[in-house]
């Protein structure tokens, strides 16, 4: 199992041709996906009522994973070393790392500019 970041599931939704997605050629690969309840937010936060039809669905096929105590200890610590190196990254991405690392679970984005700061986040290859 791998874990989405909102950057994967938002370029499957724009996406014409679902085939060229980053998530379609990691679906290829990996049988089950998961993603933070924060991506879970982010994702339909944004969505109008057509776009929430289009991902209830999809929704329900994956993994939700809490952003629960566990998490939260690993956000402190991330967020603490970051602020001290004066690296920080937006606090949706901090919490879905830390939730992805929580979980033990490798994590697949576009964003690797800022996930990568994480050292100990395993980021997936396309």
């Amino acid at each position: 199992m791998i874990c989405l970041d909102s950057s994967i599931l938002i370029e499957y939704f724009r996406k014409s041709q679902k085939e060229n997605s980053t998530w379609y050629k990691l679906s290829s690969k990996h049988q089950s996906f998961a993603v933070s309840i924060i991506t879970a937010f982010e994702v339909l936060g944004g969505a109008t009522a057509a776009q929430k039809s289009f991902w209830d669905p999809i929704f329900q096929t994956l993994t939700i994973l809490p952003f629960d105590m566990h998490a939260n200890e690993k956000a402190i610590q991330i967020y603490q070393r970051l602020k001290s190196t004066g690296n920080l990254i937006d606090l949706p991405d901090l919490f879905i790392a830390a939730t992805a690392i929580a979980h033990e679970l490798p994590l697949a984005t576009l964003n690797t500019k800022h996930f990568e700061r994480i050292t100990e986040l395993i980021l997936v290859e396309e």
